[in-house]
């Protein structure tokens, strides 16, 4: 009889184990749901813009490479873009490596100088 109650005692705290085991597995789900609106979904909203941006990068344009270098765009391909950076000199450019437009980061210079007197 002793045994058969000290089995039913070890089934017994088998059960609260299991709830135990749940309640440590939700703050791991917190801290995924955490980083996920902090670290990923901010940083896929980066590459999309980046990715539209390189897109939409057509002949004329002024633009800045990754490596700081500006010029204007000459020619568009598939994968690549020539830039002319100064009176007959041409680069040819991966698309990837197209960091910004010119116009787009004056334009947001010039609503940060407008928002900073409106303060």
């Amino acid at each position: 009889m002793v045994n058969v109650a000290y089995a039913m005692g070890q089934l017994g705290a088998g059960s609260p184990g299991s709830a135990g085991g749940l309640a440590s597995f939700i703050p791991l789900v917190l801290m995924f749901v955490i980083f996920y609106f902090l670290l990923i979904r901010p940083q896929q909203k980066k590459t999309k813009e980046h990715r539209d941006m390189v897109a939409g990068v057509k002949k004329g344009d002024r633009i800045i490479t990754s490596g700081g270098i500006h010029g204007q765009v000459t020619a568009v391909d598939d994968t690549t873009v020539t830039v002319e950076i100064s009176d007959k000199v041409r680069v040819k450019l991966n698309r990837a490596n197209v960091a910004g437009m010119v116009q787009a980061q004056t334009q947001q210079a010039k609503k940060t100088v407008e928002l900073e007197k409106s303060k």
